[in-house]
Protein backbone atom coordinates (compact mmCIF):
# COMPACT_ATOMS: atom_id res chain seq x y z
CA UNK A 1 0.00 0.00 0.00
CA UNK A 2 1.43 3.13 -0.82
CA UNK A 3 1.86 6.29 2.12
CA UNK A 4 -0.44 8.93 1.03
CA UNK A 5 1.19 11.45 3.64
CA UNK A 6 4.08 13.71 3.03
CA UNK A 7 6.60 13.63 5.52
CA UNK A 8 8.76 16.40 7.93
CA UNK A 9 11.67 15.90 9.65
CA UNK A 10 10.97 18.58 12.13
CA UNK A 11 15.00 18.35 13.10
CA UNK A 12 15.91 20.40 9.98
CA UNK A 13 12.47 22.40 9.30
CA UNK A 14 12.81 26.09 9.80
CA UNK A 15 11.29 26.81 13.14
CA UNK A 16 8.49 28.95 10.85
CA UNK A 17 7.16 26.01 9.30
CA UNK A 18 7.35 23.87 12.27
CA UNK A 19 4.82 25.98 13.97
CA UNK A 20 2.79 26.33 11.23
CA UNK A 21 2.45 22.71 10.70
CA UNK A 22 1.56 21.65 14.30
CA UNK A 23 -0.57 24.92 14.70
CA UNK A 24 -3.03 23.62 11.51
CA UNK A 25 -2.62 19.98 12.52
CA UNK A 26 -3.44 19.94 16.38
CA UNK A 27 -6.92 21.16 16.20
CA UNK A 28 -8.75 22.10 18.06
CA UNK A 29 -7.11 23.25 20.98
CA UNK A 30 -8.38 25.00 24.01
CA UNK A 31 -7.68 28.76 24.61
CA UNK A 32 -5.94 29.69 28.52
CA UNK A 33 -7.21 32.76 28.35
CA UNK A 34 -4.59 33.69 31.32
CA UNK A 35 -5.26 36.81 34.11
CA UNK A 36 -1.92 38.15 36.13
CA UNK A 37 -1.03 40.99 37.74
CA UNK A 38 2.44 43.18 37.24
CA UNK A 39 4.53 45.04 39.00
CA UNK A 40 1.67 47.39 40.35
CA UNK A 41 -0.94 45.06 40.80
CA UNK A 42 -2.64 46.17 37.84
CA UNK A 43 -4.53 43.25 35.74
CA UNK A 44 -3.51 41.60 32.52
CA UNK A 45 -4.92 39.37 30.44
CA UNK A 46 -3.95 37.03 27.85
CA UNK A 47 -5.03 34.25 25.43
CA UNK A 48 -2.64 31.05 24.91
CA UNK A 49 -3.72 27.95 22.78
CA UNK A 50 -0.74 25.74 23.57
CA UNK A 51 -2.68 24.69 26.52
CA UNK A 52 -4.61 21.35 28.18
CA UNK A 53 -5.18 19.80 31.43
CA UNK A 54 -2.21 16.85 31.83
CA UNK A 55 -3.12 15.78 35.31
CA UNK A 56 -5.78 15.00 37.49
CA UNK A 57 -4.11 13.96 40.58
CA UNK A 58 -2.43 16.35 41.38
CA UNK A 59 -4.74 18.88 39.46
CA UNK A 60 -2.01 20.42 36.68
CA UNK A 61 -2.20 22.17 33.81
CA UNK A 62 0.32 23.16 30.78
CA UNK A 63 0.91 26.27 28.98
CA UNK A 64 3.39 26.81 26.36
CA UNK A 65 4.32 29.88 25.81
CA UNK A 66 6.31 31.42 22.80
CA UNK A 67 9.36 34.12 23.07
CA UNK A 68 7.58 37.79 21.89
CA UNK A 69 9.54 38.81 19.06
CA UNK A 70 8.79 42.47 20.22
CA UNK A 71 10.03 42.38 23.70
CA UNK A 72 11.86 40.46 26.55
CA UNK A 73 9.20 38.05 27.38
CA UNK A 74 5.16 37.76 27.17
CA UNK A 75 3.85 40.25 29.95
CA UNK A 76 1.74 37.24 31.17
CA UNK A 77 5.07 35.33 31.34
CA UNK A 78 6.80 37.48 33.42
CA UNK A 79 3.65 38.42 36.00
CA UNK A 80 3.62 34.54 36.88
CA UNK A 81 7.29 34.18 37.05
CA UNK A 82 7.52 37.06 39.45
CA UNK A 83 4.26 36.23 41.58
CA UNK A 84 3.62 32.43 41.24
CA UNK A 85 -0.19 33.42 40.43
CA UNK A 86 -2.73 33.44 37.65
CA UNK A 87 -6.08 32.75 36.94
CA UNK A 88 -6.84 30.79 33.12
CA UNK A 89 -10.55 31.56 32.33
CA UNK A 90 -12.11 29.33 29.46
CA UNK A 91 -13.38 31.64 26.08
CA UNK A 92 -16.87 31.06 25.60
CA UNK A 93 -18.68 32.26 22.25
CA UNK A 94 -20.15 35.28 23.14
CA UNK A 95 -16.60 36.65 24.53
CA UNK A 96 -14.53 36.03 21.89
CA UNK A 97 -14.43 39.34 20.32
CA UNK A 98 -13.40 40.64 23.44
CA UNK A 99 -10.80 38.11 24.08
CA UNK A 100 -9.19 38.63 20.32
CA UNK A 101 -8.57 42.69 21.64
CA UNK A 102 -7.17 41.35 24.19
CA UNK A 103 -4.00 39.15 22.24
CA UNK A 104 -3.12 42.32 20.84
CA UNK A 105 0.46 43.60 21.27
CA UNK A 106 -0.53 46.34 23.35
CA UNK A 107 2.16 48.38 25.30
CA UNK A 108 3.89 46.64 28.42
CA UNK A 109 1.57 47.88 31.21
CA UNK A 110 -1.58 48.19 29.60
CA UNK A 111 -4.84 46.82 30.98
CA UNK A 112 -6.37 44.55 28.31
CA UNK A 113 -9.55 43.91 30.58
CA UNK A 114 -10.23 47.30 30.71
CA UNK A 115 -9.40 48.10 26.74
CA UNK A 116 -11.84 45.06 25.78
CA UNK A 117 -14.57 46.21 28.46
CA UNK A 118 -14.48 43.14 30.59
CA UNK A 119 -15.73 43.18 33.98
CA UNK A 120 -13.66 41.21 36.65
CA UNK A 121 -14.70 39.66 40.20
CA UNK A 122 -12.25 38.51 43.25
CA UNK A 123 -10.56 35.21 43.10
CA UNK A 124 -10.37 33.13 46.26
CA UNK A 125 -6.94 31.92 46.58
CA UNK A 126 -4.82 33.99 44.15
CA UNK A 127 -4.56 37.37 43.78
CA UNK A 128 -5.19 37.76 40.15
CA UNK A 129 -8.92 38.47 39.14
CA UNK A 130 -11.40 36.28 37.47
CA UNK A 131 -13.19 37.53 34.12
CA UNK A 132 -16.77 37.21 35.27
CA UNK A 133 -18.26 36.27 31.99
CA UNK A 134 -16.29 33.06 31.52
CA UNK A 135 -17.81 29.94 32.39
CA UNK A 136 -15.21 28.36 33.84
CA UNK A 137 -12.02 30.03 35.82
CA UNK A 138 -8.99 28.11 37.72
CA UNK A 139 -7.75 29.35 40.08
CA UNK A 140 -3.19 28.39 40.25
CA UNK A 141 -0.08 28.35 41.39
CA UNK A 142 2.96 27.74 39.61
CA UNK A 143 4.06 23.98 39.71
CA UNK A 144 7.39 24.03 37.77
CA UNK A 145 8.66 26.16 34.99
CA UNK A 146 10.67 24.08 32.29
CA UNK A 147 12.53 25.68 29.90
CA UNK A 148 13.44 23.23 26.76
CA UNK A 149 15.51 25.10 24.78
CA UNK A 150 14.55 27.58 21.75
CA UNK A 151 12.19 29.83 22.30
CA UNK A 152 9.64 28.60 24.25
CA UNK A 153 8.49 28.03 27.89
CA UNK A 154 6.68 25.74 29.62
CA UNK A 155 4.37 26.55 32.23
CA UNK A 156 3.45 23.62 34.48
CA UNK A 157 0.36 24.91 37.05
CA UNK A 158 -1.49 23.51 39.85
CA UNK A 159 -5.61 24.23 40.19
CA UNK A 160 -5.85 25.14 43.38
CA UNK A 161 -10.10 26.51 42.94
CA UNK A 162 -12.35 25.96 39.94
CA UNK A 163 -15.62 28.52 39.41
CA UNK A 164 -18.30 27.05 36.87
CA UNK A 165 -21.06 28.82 35.96
CA UNK A 166 -24.38 27.10 37.53
CA UNK A 167 -26.00 27.04 34.67
CA UNK A 168 -23.20 25.33 32.61
CA UNK A 169 -24.30 21.70 35.19
CA UNK A 170 -26.98 19.62 33.91
CA UNK A 171 -26.95 17.91 37.36
CA UNK A 172 -24.36 20.26 39.97
CA UNK A 173 -25.04 17.67 42.53
CA UNK A 174 -23.75 14.87 40.35
CA UNK A 175 -21.33 17.23 39.07
CA UNK A 176 -22.77 16.49 35.60
CA UNK A 177 -21.32 19.59 32.97
CA UNK A 178 -23.63 20.24 29.76
CA UNK A 179 -20.41 21.69 27.54
CA UNK A 180 -23.44 23.14 25.16
CA UNK A 181 -24.19 25.86 27.73
CA UNK A 182 -20.58 26.67 28.13
CA UNK A 183 -20.57 27.57 24.84
CA UNK A 184 -16.82 27.46 24.98
CA UNK A 185 -14.72 27.74 21.36
CA UNK A 186 -10.86 26.73 20.58
CA UNK A 187 -8.40 27.31 18.47
CA UNK A 188 -8.32 26.32 14.59
CA UNK A 189 -5.70 26.81 11.85
CA UNK A 190 -4.73 30.41 10.82
CA UNK A 191 -4.16 33.61 12.27
CA UNK A 192 -8.28 34.26 13.43
CA UNK A 193 -9.50 30.33 13.12
CA UNK A 194 -11.23 29.30 15.82
CA UNK A 195 -14.03 26.58 16.36
CA UNK A 196 -17.20 26.20 18.56
CA UNK A 197 -18.02 23.32 20.52
CA UNK A 198 -21.68 22.67 19.32
CA UNK A 199 -20.85 19.99 17.44
CA UNK A 200 -20.77 17.50 19.77
CA UNK A 201 -20.94 13.30 19.10
CA UNK A 202 -20.86 10.49 21.64
CA UNK A 203 -19.38 6.47 21.21
CA UNK A 204 -20.22 4.35 24.10
CA UNK A 205 -17.35 2.85 25.87
CA UNK A 206 -17.37 -1.14 24.79
CA UNK A 207 -16.01 -3.55 28.05
CA UNK A 208 -13.30 -5.91 26.77
CA UNK A 209 -16.11 -8.71 27.46
CA UNK A 210 -18.48 -7.55 25.03
CA UNK A 211 -15.72 -6.83 22.51
CA UNK A 212 -14.45 -10.80 23.12
CA UNK A 213 -18.34 -11.63 22.62
CA UNK A 214 -18.15 -9.60 19.34
CA UNK A 215 -15.30 -11.34 18.12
Amino acid sequence: MSDTHAAFDLRTLPKSDTYKLLASTILPRPIAWITTLDDDGKPNAAPFSFFNVVSADPPLIFVGFSAAPDRDGKDTLSNIRRTGELVVNMVPEELAVAMNVTATDAPRGMDELLLAGLETVPSLQVAPPRIAGSPVSLECRTFQIIEPGGSSTILLAQVFEMHIRHDAFEDESRLHLDPAQMRLIGRMHGGGGYATTKDVFEIPRIPWKDMQAKR
